[in-house]
């Protein structure tokens, strides 16, 4: 099998290189998915996403012992499904703020240069305030059809705090709060896969290759010509693109020889190319929260009953088209920060352990993100088997944010607002008042916000993984077009990145066609 291009994962931004690429008749793409359809009613279901954890559509990783967080082991779902991620995901399209790309210092990659493709992915359902959204764009993008009663009143809280309120969540500077806008089309679920991909899978020069996981990159010297899968080989002519995200992509590079060559050699792989920052430089938003009981029962606890599948199934209405997070507050934790530091996620319901501990009773979430952690991490290979370790609070400025954070969402809980709901502390939140307790509580029962990025860092230094143009440094014919890209985390969440970074990628591919030498 060959083809022009070859793409790896149809993630996020994976589906966005195979609308885009193929939209040339002249040229042929194949997209290689290790997962399979996207096609179960919890992928449709917004509130559905909990039931997917730990399935066959999750990759269902978890991390080295974190020494800093109790020891724990860490679970890290990722999807393995077409439409990736953004098939498993809370459906939050949370750009972050212009400092999040211009701190990047990276040409071509400023926030004035990566909005016009954030503004052609969208297409902005209702208001929009100013044009702060594209609108033509095929990834739908709405408010949520049937907020809680609750989270109006979180809203309340925050302006009684003395909060901003945003016109739109995904203005320039973002420090303030409001509803989450959702990747939603009328209560269901609209993924990169239904953005993207169903449009064009009717094209001919397009091939879409499920349940086929990827072992490795094929060289011929230094150039990329194509990939294995189960003894299968799939040739391209011009160009393989990665997009099998933070974890998929530093590891299949260095599965196939490309990283740094003493680790590789440990590792009994045959060194194709030294690049010893492939898989470093990994960050994650480590998220902790504040857990209380509900005084009415009017909590997504509700949201199972047959009750509300009837009304989503008739009318996509109700409590399952909820995405859990309904609202945010970005808030900085001192003066001294340049821009928010800790993001506030309030959930109408208790979401306790990934939603996979089920609930005793009523209750509500506010969750608090740290938004910019100095903590790294890495990717790497234990044996030919991937190992993650993110590196959490590593860096003790981080758990002092974390801890300034607790305690402005233990605020949220004191307003007026939210009096007629906020009840006692919930288990198993056991209310920690001191610095120390509250940092305790982080270390046993913090968990991933489901972000890691940068991983294969863009940059314009010799040590980058890649260059601005996504080509990976000394290697031709070879991309990573995903959120591994990134040098440094968003101010928001990664799947509104992911699809800008998708379609960017696209434009630089599309731009340097010249012949075969995908140069």
């Amino acid at each position: 099998m060959e083809y022009d291009y070859v793409v790896v994962g149809a993630g996020s931004a994976g589906c966005v290189l195979a609308n885009r690429l193929s939209a040339d008749p002249g040229v042929t793409v194949a997209l290689v998915e290790a997962g399979g359809q996207d096609d179960k009613l919890e992928i449709r279901m917004p509130a559905g996403f909990k039931a997917l954890f730990k399935t066959e559509y999750d990759w269902n990783y978890t991390t080295t012992k974190q020494a800093e967080m109790a020891g724990r082991e860490l679970y890290w779902p990722r999807g393995r499904v077409i439409g990736g991620s953004s098939s498993l995901n809370a459906q939050m399209w949370v750009r972050g703020c212009a400092a999040d790309y211009d701190q990047w210092g990276v040409p071509g990659w400023g926030f004035n240069d990566v909005l016009p493709y954030f503004k052609k992915a969208e297409h902005r359902v209702g208001s929009n305030n100013g044009g702060v959204y594209g609108t033509a764009g095929p990834l739908h993008i709405s408010e949520l059809r049937s907020p809680n009663v609750t989270t109006a009143a979180f809203l309340k809280a925050c302006q009684e705090l003395g909060m901003r309120r945003l016109g739109e969540l995904n203005e320039r500077v973002n420090e303030g709060y409001s509803p989450t806008p959702v990747t939603q089309d009328r209560g269901r679920r609209w993924s990169s896969a239904d953005a993207y991909l169903r449009p064009a899978l009717k094209r001919p020069n397009l091939t879409v290759l499920t349940g086929a996981t990827v072992e490795r990159v094929v060289f011929s010297g230094n150039r990329a010509v194509g990939v294995e899968h189960g003894g299968v080989r799939v040739s391209a002519r011009r160009e393989v693109v990665l997009s099998a995200g933070a974890i998929g992509s530093p590891y299949l590079l260095l599965r196939s020889g490309v990283g740094a060559a003493e680790d590789l050699r440990e590792a009994g792989v045959e060194l194709v190319h030294d690049l010893p920052e492939v898989g470093r430089n990994l960050q994650d938003h480590l998220s902790s929260g504040v857990y209380v009981e509900s005084k009415q029962p009017v909590t997504l606890v509700k949201a199972e009953s047959l009750v509300q599948l009837v009304r989503y199934i008739v009318l996509r209405s109700g409590m399952l088209t909820t995405n859990v997070g309904e609202a945010v507050a970005f808030i900085k934790t001192s003066p001294e920060e340049p821009a928010p530091d800790i993001e506030l996620i309030f959930a109408p319901g208790p979401f306790i352990d990934h939603g996979l501990t089920p609930p005793t009773g009523h209750g509500l979430t506010v969750g608090v993100v740290l938004l910019q952690p100095e903590s790294r991490g890495r990717v790497s290979l234990s044996g030919r088997e991937v190992a993650i370790d993110p590196g959490y609070l590593t860096q003790e400025a981080d758990v002092k944010r974390l801890v300034a954070g607790l305690k402005a969402a233990k605020q949220v809980f004191t307003t007026v607002a939210m009096r007629p709901y906020a009840g006692g502390p919930m288990a198993p939140y056991w209310a920690p008042e001191s610095d120390e307790e509250l940092a305790q509580w982080v270390r046993e029962r913090g968990e991933t916000l489901y972000h890691p990025v940068g991983t294969c860092r863009m940059g314009t230094d010799a040590e980058s993984v890649v260059d601005p143009a996504l080509k990976v440094r000394g290697l031709e014919g070879l991309r990573v077009v995903d959120v591994s890209i990134m040098p440094t985390l968003n101010r928001g969440h990664t799947h509104a990145p992911a699809i800008m970074i998708g379609e960017k990628g696209a434009d630089l591919i599309l731009q340097s066609r010249s012949g075969h030498t995908g140069a």
